[in-house]
């Protein structure tokens, strides 16, 4: 039987959930229903999903209506439909990380941040589609099928967390899960024009993540609203003793910290994030956001960030080194693809020729480049110390301002097929975001209105580490005040 409200609304909200199942307008099963029949509708499309969990979520989702009917306290995410990058383990569901050599991964065990979504209630719909073990700027190199952007389908949703913004931006999820090493959750969510944040390194566990680059790698959400990222990071942050680099810097509550007013508030906007190479579309509509912040009663500030013109090669020195350690465990030996050899060497060629894309076959070679004996030094090392001077942009920044605001990507969304032969025109995609991954500090893309009423544009916020209050306070006020419209 079809759900009497599957046309309610295009987009559900965190609260829109909560206060349908509260008033018994529609119970947390029909909701899932609806959203897999909304998935069944478009995917084939937009290929956003890789895999579904039905029983797993109808097992929830009946859970939840079982708690209800028994008057019980809801948990923050009750009902929530949430649909989670293929990058993160999921307990008897696939996880491919986009690529052949895991195509029939079965993982036994939750990520972190999945098993908190699920203990606040989140009906998990199943797996998003993404670039291949996370590497990509615009989701064209997973084994399983580019995706398309919902808001032009002609074009990329940017990458490597494509699947889950554009399961946001086509509503087939009220919330979703990416990850993000130089940029992979904010350009696909400025591409898709929906809010989508990365916490500071540590804030969010990364038990479970399957690794590109362990000192780069995070977790984090998309969503409808700067409302609903606030309310599923808090879900998920917090130290986790299963992951070392998880914070002991206890977890705010964010929903209280994203009322409060901006006036006041010091916003740097840096020169070399405005240079050469910006679209002009993109140029305008990222001033008219800024201007945004000053009738909010912000106060603007130049400031300069020297080494940012050094972060792209720094990011694919330090990630392709990381790639290549990770990387090696797909031998064809402990799990994951074994392709046939007549020796053990023959055996790992075939396994690792068959198994791996292009982009990551390319990355790899980078990597194990830059860690070889006589490069080492003038590569990884100088990497490593370059890295160190971004970081230290970052600090002396705010000891002069608050938040620093910059565009999300230099240019809209791109044509399917436009860039995946020029391998340095799809990594410049990322300019604006590697500095801030490399630092190590919490970052927001949010939707900055739209190019020819059609292409989104998306405004960053940058804030100290740890400083993710005061990164979604600004976001919030910013959507608040019209933002995505301008």
């Amino acid at each position: 039987m079809p759900c009497p409200y599957k046309n309610m609304t295009a987009h559900w909200t965190i609260d829109g959930v909560r206060e349908a199942l509260a008033a018994r307008k529609i119970s947390a099963r029909e909701l899932t229903r609806e959203f897999f029949g909304r998935i069944a509708a478009r995917n084939a499309e937009l290929n956003a999903f890789l895999a579904l969990s039905p029983e797993r979520a109808y097992a929830k989702a009946d859970e939840i209506d079982a708690a209800i009917a028994d008057g019980e306290l809801l948990p923050p995410l009750a009902g929530v439909p949430v649909a989670i990058k293929d990058v993160l383990s999921t307990r008897g569901t696939t996880t491919t990380c986009g690529s052949k050599i895991l195509e029939h991964y079965v993982p036994p065990y939750d990520a972190t941040a999945v098993e908190r979504l699920e203990a606040a209630g989140a009906v998990i719909l199943g797996k998003t589609n993404c670039d291949e073990f996370a590497m990509g700027s615009s989701n064209e190199n997973s084994a399983y099928g580019a995706v398309r952007n919902p808001a032009a389908v002609e074009r990329v949703p940017g990458g490597s967390s494509g699947g889950s913004a554009a399961a946001i931006a086509a509503g087939l999820a009220v919330v979703s899960l990416g990850t993000d090493t130089g940029g992979s959750i904010r350009q696909p969510g400025a591409f898709c024009g929906v809010p989508a944040m990365m916490g500071s390194y540590g804030r969010v566990s990364r038990y479970g993540l399957i690794a590109f680059a362990s000192s780069l790698d995070r977790i984090g959400p998309f969503a409808n609203n700067v409302k609903d990222v606030a309310a599923v990071l808090e879900v998920i942050a917090g130290r986790d003793a299963n992951d070392s680099t998880s914070t002991t810097v206890p977890v705010p509550r964010y929903s209280e910290e994203i009322g409060k007013s901006v006036k006041g508030l010091r916003i740097g906007i840096p020169r070399e994030y405005f240079g050469d190479g910006m679209d002009a579309g993109v140029r305008g509509k990222i001033e008219a956001g800024i201007e945004i912040f000053r009738k909010l009663g912000c106060e603007l500030v130049d400031i300069r960030m020297p080494h940012t013109d050094y972060a792209i090669a720094t990011y694919y020195i330090i990630a392709t080194a990381e790639a290549s350690s990770n990387l090696a465990r797909y031998d064809g030996v402990r799990f994951g693809l074994r392709a046939k050899g007549d020796s053990l060497l023959a055996m790992y060629k075939n396994t690792r020729g068959q198994g791996f894309g292009a982009e990551v076959k390319r990355r790899i070679v980078l990597g194990t480049y830059v860690l070889s004996a006589g490069y080492y030094d003038a590569y990884y090392l100088k990497g490593q110390k370059v890295r160190a001077l971004i970081a230290k942009d970052f600090l002396d920044a705010y000891l002069k301002v608050d938040a620093i605001v910059t565009p999300t990507s230099p240019v809209p969304a791109f044509k399917l097929g436009e860039r995946t032969a020029d391998p340095l025109q799809m990594y410049l995609a990322d300019i604006y975001t590697v500095t801030g991954s490399l630092a190590g500090v919490p970052g927001i893309s949010v939707p900055c209105g739209k190019i020819g009423g059609e292409l989104p544009v998306g405004l960053q916020v940058f804030g100290p580490a740890f400083g993710e209050g005061r990164v979604l306070q600004l976001a919030h006020a910013f959507e608040a005040a019209g933002g995505a419209t301008v």
